[in-house]
């Protein structure tokens, strides 16, 4: 899930990458715990910055996937299966990305530029 894809009420594009969200807020806007949000960066699917005082901050796209790992854990999928899924998802949709720019790019080549 990237930034373009923002879902639920957590969508929009405004300061997505600041570490704005300490982890009690975080986990009250998701309607989990903090446990689940240490889980998930345990799991390696976000690794939230930490504020001069070593406590995490999160930012509104980690909580978008945050909140997809959430979604995942709810219709029973394992937490370790939840985050690998996240992770899949997001590089098949990277691959896409990079296979719909080298088609664009071929394209505008011309068909003399592959002889």
């Amino acid at each position: 899930m990237t930034a373009d894809n923002p879902t639920g009420p957590l969508g929009g594009h405004l300061d997505d990458d600041y570490p704005a969200y300490t982890m009690g807020r975080a986990a009250e806007m998701l309607g989990t715990t903090q446990g689940f949000l240490r889980a998930i960066g345990e799991a390696r699917l976000i690794t939230p910055l930490r504020s001069a005082g070593g406590h995490r901050r999160y930012s509104r796209y980690q909580l978008r996937i945050a909140a997809r790992a959430r979604e995942l854990v709810d219709q029973g999928t394992p937490i370790e299966a939840a985050c690998r899924i996240i992770i899949l998802e997001d590089q098949l949709e990277e691959a896409q990305r990079l296979n719909a720019e080298y088609r664009r790019a071929a394209d505008s080549a011309g068909p003399d530029a592959a002889a």
